[in-house]
């Protein structure tokens, strides 16, 4: 079934497959308002490039907490690790040319939403990991930090407050 509008603009439920767009709103603060189509995405996974398929999986898993869900070839050429249902693809090749201002400027590769940024930097701290920028409240309503992957990406955590 899908969230509608009828004619009189009250909320209906419709089981039509041929409905190409949900009038169900989501806001933010009563603000912004979205519309969803009915073949709505469910996840976005990025692929990042690395030149070391096996070394990236066991920075992953033994840092950042994820799980491998797979590799294919021998050596290894791509790789998905996931954590709580969100994956990361990995493919063996040449990165981009570096820009030589991201880590002054803090160009994020990933932002990652999680529901508690104090246990998840407790948790990488525990492990580890290079922050670029400590846990902090910020000025977007967000408690967040930003780590540096092995292969050098950012990867920012935040959690909405």
């Amino acid at each position: 079934m899908v969230y509608s509008k009828s004619l009189d603009n009250t909320p209906t439920w419709i089981t039509s497959p041929r409905r190409q767009l949900c009038d169900a709103p989501v806001s933010w603060d009563g603000a912004a308002r979205l519309r969803y189509t009915c073949s709505m995405i469910r996840q976005i996974a990025p692929q990042f490039f690395t030149t070391d398929i096996p070394g990236t999986v066991a920075y992953y898993k033994d840092k950042l907490g994820f799980e491998c869900l797979g590799t294919w070839q021998d050596p290894p050429v791509y790789a998905i690790v996931a954590r709580d249902q969100h994956a990361i693809h990995f493919r063996c090749a040449a990165p981009p040319t570096a820009n030589p201002d991201k880590y002054a400027d803090e160009l994020l590769d990933a932002y990652l939403n999680v529901e508690d940024a104090d246990a998840l930097y407790a948790e990488y701290a525990r492990n580890g990991v290079e922050f670029t920028r400590g846990l902090a409240n910020m000025p977007w309503r967000s408690r967040e930090f930003v780590v540096r992957d092995c292969d050098g990406r950012l990867l920012a955590f935040g959690a909405n407050l």
